[in-house]
């Protein structure tokens, strides 16, 4: 990497937070365990449409109302009830194995660090606390305070603001090709957490960095 960044900014859910636990809580519920899978899909899919038509609503809303809709096609017991209970659990998921020594290593380097979710900033507070690593972190944002979700590009100028830096001096970390995508429209660098050793689509903005872990990501900026 030519220079380090100013701020680097994590996306939190898949990013950080491990969810393949939610497919297990499914099935404890009733419902197939792979409706976890399509329940984020169309949560994501829904919140994007509201960005491009230039709307706004709250993660946790629109995914409490997608999931009530699919656990009463699956024929779950009080779908509205058990919707709650399972779109809450989101707060209660484990961070991924290396985001605990990658984020302390990126921190004692220096860095300022930050999150950008489409979700609350509660549940990324939630997540930090049970790890013990919420004071590495700058400041928790999310897109709630912002005008639109990401990949939009008013979220990520949104961060931008709030930090008081520029764009071009801000590092976007994510598993999500979509997030990459849209931050390096927006102006930003951009690092991909290829976790699983996927291939990136080549029909969006490919980034600049690309890591296994967030401990490598650590090893490569420290490395210039």
């Amino acid at each position: 990497m030519a220079r380090a960044p100013e701020v680097i900014v994590f996306d939190v859910n898949e990013t950080l937070s491990d969810m393949s636990p939610m497919g297990g809580r499914f099935a404890e519920a009733g419902a197939p365990a792979d409706l976890a899978r399509l329940w984020f899909a169309t949560l994501l899919r829904d919140g994007f449409a509201l960005a491009a038509a230039g709307d706004a609503a709250p993660f946790g809303e629109i995914g409490a109302e997608v999931l009530t809709g699919l656990l009463d096609s699956s024929g779950v017991p009080d779908p509205e009830g058990t919707a709650r209970r399972l779109a809450t659990s989101v707060a209660e998921l484990p961070l991924h194995p290396d985001v605990t020594d990658g984020i302390r290593a990126l921190r004692a380097a220096g860095n300022r660090l930050v999150t950008l979710t489409n979700g609350s900033a509660q549940v990324a507070q939630k997540l930090f606390d049970a790890a013990g690593i919420r004071d590495e972190f700058e400041a928790l944002l999310s897109v709630e305070d912002a005008p639109a979700w990401k990949p939009h590009p008013s979220s990520y100028r949104y961060a931008a603001q709030r930090c008081g830096t520029r764009e071009e001096d801000m590092l976007l970390v994510a598993v999500h090709p979509w997030d990459i995508h849209g931050a390096a429209r927006a102006g930003l660098r951009t690092a991909w957490v290829n976790r699983i050793g996927g291939a990136y689509p080549s029909y969006l903005a490919r980034p600049e960095l690309t890591v296994a872990s967030l401990t490598h990501l650590a090893t490569e900026l420290a490395a210039g």
